[in-house]
């Protein structure tokens, strides 16, 4: 067995499998609404020719995904910004290790505009299986170098998987010289508190030869902090949150994923920033050379997080939601009269959830806002 084949069962799509799933894509249902929405310009049998003719996946990120990303950035945000790029060495492939507050967008647009502005090489981009439901998702996903992370099965079947996915991660960065994007840890920030899962720094270490500092340094992990100004599928979030308050937990309705993606990425976002943070060096590893193992991975993952909320801009909208949380007028110089207007609006829209309890939700929701705060090393922007 090939060092690829031994990964069939989570790569995305080859060269090779790129014309079948093509086809696949065009001849869909969905097609004509995705064809018009991503090439308002064009007929619909035009983009139907234009997507068979694809031959290779750069075809597809190129032509497909490049135009969708700028498309989802000029119809609902108010500019995109990156900082720190400088720090980054288009030679070389990074683990880029982010904070996760959309499905979609917070790796998507982050790889496009990597390459638009930086000529950095598109990476690789963990996606949960359960959200490969559908053959239309899982090949527009499998088509733009999306891999597959396995969410369920029993204790042994989730260590294995670890070990799959962590050989696999190590593979493409230094054998297909590839970058890969993971989020810090699995689902979505739904509280506003970004924090790295100690599992995930275990997982990387699952993989590789030499000591455990080497091994994580061979990675070149990188922090990456995404800041949204209008936070994606907030409301869909405070209700989630709610109802597992409430009721010891959530349970998804079908298609419930689909919908928080098209949320996602039809929702006015406001302005959007990407920061690149400062690389974890073996030297920032060697500082933690003397903790026992069970500690060495917490210590990783708490130097991910600094670099992560100091990367964090914090907008308006967190000290509208603060001042409205705890009846205070602290940070009412961070905004004007006519964004907390803008920001009540949206807090108004909660009614239509139609719960008994909406002081309960509208807490939730603006601390969905406000948490970053209580983070020391966030950035008012």
């Amino acid at each position: 067995m090939t060092d690829e084949s031994r990964f069939d069962d989570i790569r995305p799509y080859r060269d090779a499998e790129i014309p079948a799933a093509m086809r696949r894509i065009a001849g869909h249902r969905s097609f004509p609404m995705l064809a018009s929405f991503i090439f308002p310009e064009r007929t619909v049998d035009e983009v139907h020719e234009l997507v068979c003719s694809f031959k290779s996946v750069y075809d597809f990120q190129y032509h497909v995904m490049a135009a969708a990303s700028q498309r989802i950035i000029d119809c609902t945000t108010a500019g995109l910004t990156i900082g720190g790029a400088e720090k980054l060495d288009t030679s070389k492939q990074y683990l880029f290790v982010s904070n996760h507050r959309d499905i979609v967008l917070d790796s998507c647009l982050l790889m496009s505009s990597l390459y638009k502005c930086y000529g950095l090489d598109s990476g690789e981009i963990t996606f949960g299986s359960n959200l490969m439901q559908g053959q239309l998702l899982i090949d527009i996903g499998k088509s733009n170098k999306m891999f597959r992370v396995e969410r369920a099965g029993s204790p042994r079947e989730m260590y294995n998987s670890s070990i799959h996915l962590s050989e696999y991660i190590r593979y493409v960065l230094t054998e297909r010289k590839q970058s890969v994007w993971i989020a810090q840890r699995n689902g979505r920030t739904k509280d506003g508190i970004d924090r790295t899962a100690q599992g995930i720094i275990k997982m990387f270490s699952m993989s590789g030869s030499g000591d455990r500092v080497s091994r994580l340094a061979e990675l070149n992990i990188v922090p990456v902090s995404v800041s949204y100004e209008w936070e994606p599928c907030d409301m869909l979030k405070a209700r989630e949150l709610y109802e597992t308050a409430r009721n010891g937990q959530y349970v998804k309705k079908p298609g419930e994923d689909l919908n928080s993606i098209l949320t996602g990425i039809t929702q006015d976002k406001g302005r959007l920033h990407f920061q690149i943070c400062d690389p974890v060096t073996a030297a920032d590893l060697e500082a933690f050379g003397q903790v026992p193992d069970v500690r060495f991975h917490r210590c990783v993952a708490e130097l991910i997080d600094r670099r992560i909320c100091g990367g964090y801009h914090l907008f308006p909208n967190a000290y509208i939601a603060y001042d409205m949380r705890y009846g205070t007028s602290r940070y009412n110089a961070e905004y004007s009269a006519d964004q907390a207007a803008a920001f009540k609006a949206r807090l108004d829209g909660l009614s239509g959830f139609g719960t008994d309890d909406m002081d309960a939700l509208r807490d939730i929701f603006l601390g969905i806002y406000c948490n970053p705060i209580a983070c020391p090393c966030v950035q008012t922007v």
